[in-house]
């Protein structure tokens, strides 16, 4: 039987490890968002530069799409606002200047004769290829060191985070 003067001392141990699991909890979750920050902040450069890669007049913005269209294939307009939940005129704007640039064409859409849809040109999907070609191989160079698992579980939380944003 536990004495009376003991209960008080295993109750403030409890409140104590509640708390102390509060401040732990809160300091990581302050050091996930400053990574994310990090990550986010060096990721936009890491995009321009690609883009300037893909063609020297393409923005970080238009390479998104054009990675999108890459993996989607033929897509509307309507589709492209829908998924990067931009507005119609907007995205025309990014398909107009990507189609200038001939990194993107438009072909008839088979589902409806008297819609288009964009698709990757021959030249976007030679220079989207040869940037991914190149950004594969650095990513390899930089995971040598890091283990399988690692690399599983980083995709594992990767996709939860993915999943929540």
């Amino acid at each position: 039987m536990i004495g009376q003067e003991e209960v008080p001392e295993a109750a403030s141990r409890a409140v104590d490890g509640v708390r102390e699991e509060g401040v732990e909890r809160r300091t990581a979750a302050e050091a996930v968002e400053r990574e994310l920050v990090m990550m986010f902040r060096r990721a936009r450069n890491v995009s321009t530069a690609v883009a300037a890669h893909v063609h020297p007049d393409l923005d970080p913005a238009s390479y998104s799409l054009l990675l999108m269209v890459d993996d989607a294939g033929p897509l509307r307009g309507m589709d492209v606002a829908d998924r990067t939940g931009l507005d119609k005129s907007t995205v025309s704007r990014q398909i107009a200047t990507l189609v200038d640039l001939d990194l993107l064409e438009r072909v008839p859409d088979p589902d409806d004769g008297r819609a288009r849809r964009i698709q990757l040109s021959a030249l976007g999907r030679r220079r989207l290829a040869q940037v991914r070609s190149e950004r594969r191989k650095h990513l390899h160079g930089e995971f040598a060191s890091w283990s399988t698992q690692d690399l599983k579980d980083l995709a594992r939380l990767l996709a939860k985070l993915n999943a929540m944003i």
